[in-house]
């Protein structure tokens, strides 16, 4: 019985996600982790093992969507969670894609291409294997484009209404996504004219046509308008909801995209920015000229989807917003560096392209030779650029996953855990886990631990630490996150002269953090 290619593309697709596992816990037990999958561990470990109000944690982590999908496979392996969450995710992606390739173009050359990317791009796999949630941001920018050109094609506004879903999705992955809307409006009039019924092709001619006709002049303003409504209602609505949500429990509308008890990338990006200035071996920063040469160095792949549109002008316009797009990320964000994601999306935009236009193109055997050249320096362009990356936990993956020896960027993190596990239970510990959720990342038991989370408690504990805990975690001048927290080494010698009684004593110390005991009561 001949078996259909679906079926052997499902079973590649289970291969893959099997390799992406390997790797992914290979690397783990090596010690790799990046601080965002530790957050998501952290914060899932409050949730089902935590006391107190935990609502505030389950409701405001963000990214949200990221946080929730690690939170599912938390019953497998807390540690693991993060992993298996991206190399499933990034093996479904695969199917979609490869899917849309089997369906649409019918040409096994271009599933080969797209397996060897999947398989060998060190982007991919660091996608895949890291615990990062850049998995779902590709996805649903994906389906957010793929149902806009589904839209050009069919001129049906339940395409639309899906690509308004995968909005609002993209931006619960991503609050950063939400700047993507600026550079819509102009197009949807694009899009508008796109749809109308006319014999001429060129937009500048039917923009003309359009408003030297009443009829014409109004159908396209309606249209415009419906488009608008369709497209980003829903997105502004739902941030409006979520931000009220923060309001009522956080007291403030931008809590989840400020506040580094709820996201990880507040204090971790900046971190990165000023790590990468003030380093001995100072790097060139972005330049806003350059990002966009950044992205075709990245992505050569992109030019070659764009060429397959060339005959398209509101399909060329549609992918050059997100070069600008990630051109203003830069110029708004000028004190972070734009991380991977921003920068892979662009490869999986250019296969989107392939998937419309490479069947209509007659020369084929000249298209299959440019895009397996081009695949190939994509794979190279791909390595350099995680290896040359001004984001540590970037380089850190590449670094760990091409000489397969121990990561000990978490061993201090560790260390510290490790002699918390050992406290007898019962024992009660003040943490601020702003800047120290590494560590309660690789607490076994979180309920010997007074976190913000537990507001009254957490305050009342802070002024008077000695009637609640048996011992403070306190970071060092030398630990790069002491200034974004009320436990640094200020508030030792502080609250020694609010109450001279209490004793403290150095319990454990490392270069980052020391653990005081209170030792006498008086």
């Amino acid at each position: 019985m001949k078996i259909a290619k679906s079926t052997y593309l499902f079973i590649f697709t289970l291969v893959l996600a099997g390799w992406y596992l390997f790797i992914g816990i290979y690397l783990n037990k090596l010690g790799y982790y990046n601080q965002e999958s530790l957050f998501y561990i952290e914060k899932t470990k409050i949730v089902f093992e935590g006391l107190g109000n935990r609502l505030k944690v389950m409701g405001l982590t963000a990214p949200l969507l990221p946080f929730y999908s690690t939170f599912i496979f938390s019953f497998i392996d807390s540690h693991l969670a993060p992993v298996i969450a991206s190399a499933l995710g990034t093996a479904g992606f695969f199917y979609l894609i490869s899917r849309s390739f089997l369906i649409r173009v019918k040409d096994d050359f271009y599933l080969i291409m797209v397996a060897l990317l999947f398989a060998l791009h060190p982007g991919i796999i660091y996608m895949a294997c890291s615990g990062k949630a850049i998995y779902l941001v590709v996805i649903f920018l994906y389906l957010f484009f793929l149902n806009l050109l589904k839209f050009y094609r069919s001129n049906t506004t339940f395409h639309v209404s899906v690509a308004s879903m995968c909005l609002v999705t993209l931006i619960f992955c991503d609050y950063r996504f939400i700047w993507l809307t600026l550079f819509f409006i102009p197009l949807v009039l694009s899009i508008t004219l796109a749809s109308l019924n006319l014999g001429e092709k060129e937009s500048i001619f039917r923009l003309f046509m359009s408003f030297n006709s009443p009829s014409l002049r109004r159908k396209l303003i309606n249209k415009t308008f419906a488009i608008y409504i369709i497209l980003f209602i829903l997105p502004v609505v739902s941030l409006i909801c979520y931000k009220l949500l923060n309001q009522t429990h956080a007291s403030d509308y931008n809590y989840f995209m400020e506040s580094p008890l709820a996201t990880w990338n507040v204090l971790v990006d900046k971190l990165n920015y000023d790590t990468a200035v003030t380093a001995v071996n100072y790097q060139l920063p972005e330049l806003s000229i350059l990002v966009s040469l950044r992205v075709i160095y990245f992505c050569p792949l992109i030019l070659f989807g764009m060429y397959l549109l060339r005959e398209s002008t509101y399909q060329v316009l549609t992918v050059i917003t997100l070069f600008a797009f990630v051109e203003f990320l830069h110029i708004k964000y000028d004190k972070l560096f734009l991380t991977y994601q921003y920068y892979l999306i662009f490869l999986f935009v250019a296969l989107l392209c392939i998937v419309f236009k490479v069947h209509t193109i007659k020369n084929k055997l000249a298209v299959k030779v440019g895009l397996a050249l081009v695949i190939i320096l994509q794979l190279y362009t791909g390595y350099t650029f995680l290896t040359n990356s001004l984001i540590t936990d970037e380089r850190r993956f590449i670094t760990t996953f091409n000489r397969l020896n121990p990561n000990t960027d978490q061993s201090e993190s560790k260390e510290i855990a490790a002699y918390i596990n050992g406290l007898p239970e019962g024992t009660h510990i003040l943490m601020d886990d702003a800047v120290s959720y590494p560590i309660v990342a690789f607490t076994n038991d979180v309920k010997k631990l007074t976190l913000p989370y537990q507001l009254d408690t957490f305050l009342s504990a802070i002024e008077t630490p000695y009637k609640y805990d048996d011992y403070i975690l306190i970071a060092t001048p030398k630990n790069p996150f002491t200034g974004y927290t009320q436990l640094n080494d200020k508030y030792i010698p502080e609250i020694r002269r609010l109450n001279s009684g209490v004793n403290y004593k150095r319990a454990y110390e490392t270069d980052g953090w020391i653990l005081y005991k209170v030792v006498t009561l008086q």
